[in-house]
C-alpha cells in the first residue's frame, strides 16, 4: 500500500522534529516545505494561532496539492496580558537566550501564580480537496525565575511545570510529547489522519 503524504508545512526546525517524531508512527510519507520546492514564507496577519494556522495551511497546501499539516503556537504569559502569543516567534528578534532572559527579566519580584503562562498550539490538517480540520493543545506552568535544561527548543527552558518541578527543556523527549501543547494537538489530530489513511489515496 503506498503511503499517505503529508506535508509538514513548517520552516521550524523545531517544530519540524517534533511533529515528524509525533507522527513517526503513523504510515504516512512526511514531506518537508523544501522537499516539494517551496520556498516561500506566509504573512502571519491572524491575530489567533489559529487563523495564523489557516493562512498556513492554505497557502502551502495549494502550493502543494497535498494533504498539508499547519500549525502556529506561542507562548502566552500572565503577567504581559497574554504576549508575546501570537507574536511569539517574532518578538523580540529571534535570539532565544536573549528572548528568555528578557521574559525573566520583565517577572522581576513576580512569585509562583504571578509568573503563570501557557504554552498553545492550534494545528490545522488540510486535504486537498479544501477540506480542513482544527486541533488545539494547551500546557500550563510558570515562567522560571531562571532558565534550565537543553532539550526542547525556543522558550522550553524557562517554562517551568510546578507539578514536575522541572522545565520543558528538562523533561525527556517522550514525556514532552505526552504532555506539551504540541503532543496534546498532535493527540486530537492523529485518529483524523487515521481516517484519512484508512479511507485510501489522498
Amino acid at each position: 500500500m503506498a503511503l499517505v503524504r503529508l506535508l509538514l508545512a513548517t520552516t521550524s526546525a523545531g517544530k519540524l522534529g517534533e511533529w515528524q517524531g509525533l507522527l513517526a508512527d503513523l504510515p504516512l510519507e512526511l514531506v518537508r516545505l523544501d522537499q516539494v520546492g517551496i520556498g516561500f514564507d506566509v504573512d502571519e496577519t491572524g491575530t489567533t494561532f489559529a487563523q495564523n494556522a489557516v493562512l498556513k495551511a492554505e497557502a502551502y497546501g495549494q502550493a502543494s496539492g497535498l494533504l498539508t499539516l499547519a500549525e502556529d503556537s506561542g507562548l502566552c504569559v500572565a503577567a504581559l496580558g497574554g504576549g508575546p502569543g501570537v507574536h511569539s516567534a517574532r518578538w523580540e528578534g529571534t535570539d532565544y537566550a536573549h528572548k528568555n532572559a528578557l521574559l525573566i527579566k520583565l517577572l522581576t519580584g513576580k512569585h509562583e501564580q504571578e509568573r503563570a503562562c501557557r504554552y498553545a498550539c492550534v494545528a490545522v490538517l488540510r486535504h486537498p480537496d479544501g477540506r480542513t480540520w482544527h486541533a488545539r493543545g494547551e500546557v500550563r506552568g510558570q515562567i522560571a525565575h531562571e532558565p534550565a535544561g537543553e532539550g526542547g527548543f525556543g522558550y522550553d527552558p524557562i517554562f517551568f511545570i510546578p507539578r514536575l518541578g522541572r522545565t520543558l527543556a528538562q523533561v525527556a523527549i517522550d514525556e514532552k510529547d505526552r504532555i506539551s501543547h504540541r503532543g496534546r494537538a498532535a493527540g486530537r489530530i492523529r485518529p483524523i489522519l487515521r481516517e484519512l489513511i484508512e479511507a485510501g489515496p489522498v
